[in-house]
């Protein structure tokens, strides 16, 4: 009786030994790394220029614009010019095996120009979440003046 009950206390021993064994053996499944961009967006009113770097912001990995796309000047601007472009663009990065971009939105800004992007930006932006990427996030780096230099026009500004 009392070997009986060694052996059965043996054989549920070697059982939870062959369970932990089966359970360490089996490949963990791996998350695939992902590669991770920046996207620095540049639109104003006469053209849409996307530079795509590393994280860094050192190492570029590609430039196209609206020019490059469209044959006449006055369609540099255009939001099929910056759709054509940032498909050109989200080609690239696949090919290179990048998985999602950090979108940097600037617009001309500064003492005298406008500080609201071109039409071509939106339309850029879209095209990319529909090619595949992944978006992280949108910043608005536009510069901003604080103070400065005077603007011209005089002491009541420019009178229309």
């Amino acid at each position: 009786m009392e070997v009986q009950a060694e052996e059965s206390i043996e054989n549920q021993k070697a059982e939870v030994e062959t369970q932990e064994e089966e359970k360490q053996e089996k490949p963990k499944s791996k998350k695939k790394s992902e590669l991770w961009a920046v996207l620095h967006l540049y639109s104003t009113k006469n053209n849409t220029i996307l530079h795509v770097t590393d994280i860094t912001g050192a190492e570029t990995i590609a430039i196209q614009s609206g020019g490059m796309i469209v044959k006449s000047q006055r369609e540099e601007s255009s939001p099929y010019a910056a759709m054509k472009a940032s498909n050109n663009i989200a080609e690239i990065l696949k090919e290179k095996g990048f998985t999602g971009v950090d979108i940097r939105v600037r617009a001309r800004g500064g003492h005298n120009g406008p500080r609201y992007p071109g039409k071509g930006a939106q339309a850029a932006i879209r095209a990319i979440s529909r090619a595949g990427l992944k978006i992280g996030r949108i910043d608005d780096v536009t510069p901003i003046p604080h103070g400065g230099c005077r603007p011209k026009g005089g002491k009541r500004g420019r009178r229309v």
